[in-house]
């Protein structure tokens, strides 16, 4: 059995993993998916972090976890892998910062808007962006539940990382997503981390549109022993 830390983006609520959490379970594993408040202003990266840990100090884990961080959750994963023993981090769909960068920063830094617009992608609209390949039904639960905006201390306050953590670490890019386009994904990666991304079909919300596949390369991947990339 494998312990799955479950990092939610911005925002950071849980709800997100509520179709992996099953599709985990299912195969034997033990999915713990974070509350994460990045929307209260009064919490920095290394507070939030902090709560991701007591979540996992909570669960039943009795060995080294796979850390599962979407999107902005990233800044919370790498962390949390620089903090605790981890099987693997495996970074979905990431925001990939750099150490001392911000949430704001990123998005230039990156060229993030020329990729979107060499991708073909016009002004992004987060409701059909994010959730053009998940089920009507369950776009429309999610989007009737609570409403969590990041807040604006996360997009402000740097990663404070003095370097990504030494850990076997994968880079899971759905290869629709179009907040975040796969060659976009592939030389932010590439330069950042050393590595390739590992593709699969799906958008942004993967964990939403495709569980079940996510499940299976999620539970193949912490059996892989994958290396790590010399940082």
């Amino acid at each position: 059995m494998t312990t799955f830390l479950l990092v939610p983006g911005a925002g950071g609520h849980p709800g997100y993993w509520q179709r992996l959490v099953p599709e985990l379970a299912s195969r034997g594993h033990d999915p713990v998916p974070v509350d994460l408040p990045q929307h209260d202003e009064r919490l920095g990266w290394d507070d939030l972090t902090d709560v991701a840990q007591r979540t996992l100090d909570a669960s039943a884990a009795s060995d080294a976890p796979v850390v599962v961080a979407q999107s902005m959750g990233a800044y919370v994963g790498g962390l949390v892998a620089g903090r605790v023993p981890v099987r693997l981090l495996v970074l979905l769909n990431p925001m990939v910062p750099l150490p001392g960068e911000s949430g704001g920063a990123w998005w230039e830094a990156t060229g993030h808007d020329d990729a979107r617009a060499a991708a073909g992608l016009g002004p992004l609209d987060p409701v059909r962006d994010f959730f053009h390949d998940v089920p009507a039904d369950v776009a429309a639960r999610v989007l009737a539940g609570e409403d969590r905006a990041p807040s604006a201390r996360s997009f402000a306050e740097p990663w404070p990382a003095p370097a990504w953590p030494d850990v076997p670490t994968v880079v899971l890019q759905g290869r629709d997503d179009r907040l975040f386009p796969l060659a976009f994904q592939r030389a932010v990666t590439r330069d950042r981390l050393g590595l390739d991304v590992t593709e699969m079909p799906g958008g942004h919300l993967v964990a939403l549109s495709r569980p079940a596949e996510l499940a299976d390369r999620l539970v193949a991947l912490a059996g892989a022993g994958t290396p790590t990339a010399a940082r």
